[in-house]
């Protein structure tokens, strides 16, 4: 390592944010003068959730500090001392680490623990997605506080910068960049149809489609019910219909829904559910189904560049700007059914996204590299719209 590169160092919490920051790492890593640090937590440490800190090896990366979050909680007060516990471990982290610039991405609670402690601690930061909107999940509010903790901010898109602005975020600090997310579907070799059938146990046969239900967070109560509607209208295709489920992510009642989906795909045949596929898998796998389903940012932000059609459920991702192949639908049986035939019907084509074309990465690295100075940055102030409004 050079000791005058400056270190930037990533937190990563879940299966879901590494795959997106996979390619950026890569970059910081490849760019003279940077040195890469990261910092795991979450689930990555647990096995009800792939135990995914196998796959952050797998991918080349060395972990330099890990830091555990996650209390067996299924309910909102276990968040909440989960966060709590993550600040403490992150300010340890932090203090050992010494970074000179700490990354976060999104809006997950891990994420908003480790942006707690840098603040409090004047460390500069840069933040991946924020100025999303997902209102369906009270990771809308913690992306937006993540935010104004932040320094330096990569957004996927024009309306996102938009309401960065509307934050009081200066122009200056916001950079348009696009979706890392789908940086891996441009440079990734993917697997086949046969091979990634092996790879995770059940061949495609002639009809697929990957599924993801999380929580819906800011209503408690609703996500069972919700999922049970989902599995009523899975019932109305073709009992030859392959369905592979990726379990919730570890948010409140998130348990309760992996119990119930564990026990759908025990009853089904056809079908399987799995903890994490990891990215080149489930990337693989987004690459040959017919329709992705359920209520993931992936299926509005990496699957319309594989040309799949994407069923929405319910407000979770409600906000987000949508390439033409998603289709969103209301939380009831009727519903998702019709819009799974629709789907269908549009099948898989060439679509344009609005998240980019495959070099944010290389954007994103460039940008922090051309900082000469990150603790300027710290100097931060509220920028006020001029008269009009905001100009992206």
């Amino acid at each position: 390592m050079n000791s005058s590169a400056r270190k930037i160092c990533f937190v990563t919490g879940s299966r879901a944010d590494f795959g997106l920051l996979v390619w950026p790492m890569r970059a910081i890593r490849e760019t003279p003068g940077l040195t890469l640090q990261l910092v795991a937590t979450g689930m990555h440490f647990a096995p009800e959730f792939g135990y995914t800190f196998n796959a952050i090896r797998d991918e080349g990366f060395e972990v330099d500090a890990r830091v555990e979050t996650l209390l067996s909680s299924d309910t909102g007060a276990g968040v909440a001392k989960s966060v709590g516990l993550g600040v403490i471990g992150f300010a340890d982290t932090f203090t050992r680490l010494q970074p000179d610039l700490v990354v976060v991405l999104g809006d997950r609670f891990e994420m908003f623990a480790a942006a707690q402690a840098a603040m409090f601690m004047r460390l500069p930061m840069a933040h991946l997605f924020g100025g999303d909107v997902t209102e369906g999940a009270v990771d809308e509010s913690t992306r937006h506080a993540i935010s104004k903790m932040s320094h330096l901010h990569f957004t996927s898109n024009q309306g996102s910068t938009r309401r960065l602005m509307q934050l009081g975020e200066h122009p200056s600090r916001i950079h348009t960049i696009g979706s890392v997310g789908i940086d891996a579907i441009k440079h990734l070799d993917l697997m086949d149809r046969a091979g990634i059938g092996g790879a995770i146990g059940l061949q495609l046969g002639e009809r697929c489609a990957l599924i993801t239900f999380h929580p819906v967070t800011v209503e408690a109560g609703r996500s069972v019910a919700e999922l049970d509607e989902l599995f009523a209208a899975l019932s109305t295709l073709d009992p030859a219909f392959r369905f592979v489920f990726t379990l919730a992510n570890a948010d409140a009642e998130g348990r309760a829904l992996n119990a119930r989906i564990e026990a759908y795909a025990a009853s089904r045949p056809n079908t399987i559910a799995v903890a994490s596929l990891g990215q080149l898998r489930y990337l693989s796998l987004m690459n040959q189904v017919d329709v992705v389903i359920g209520n993931s940012s992936s299926g509005v932000l990496e699957a319309p560049s594989f040309g799949v059609p994407t069923v929405d459920i319910g407000d979770r991702q409600k906000g987000r700007e949508r390439a033409a192949s998603v289709f969103h639908s209301a939380p009831e049986r009727g519903a998702i059914a019709a819009a799974i035939a629709a789907a269908l019907q549009r099948g898989r084509q060439a679509t344009v996204s609005p998240y980019g074309d495959g070099e944010s990465s290389r954007r994103f690295a460039g940008i922090i590299a051309g900082i000469p100075d990150f603790t300027q940055l710290l100097l931060k102030g509220f920028y006020d719209l001029p008269p009009g409004g905001a100009q992206a």
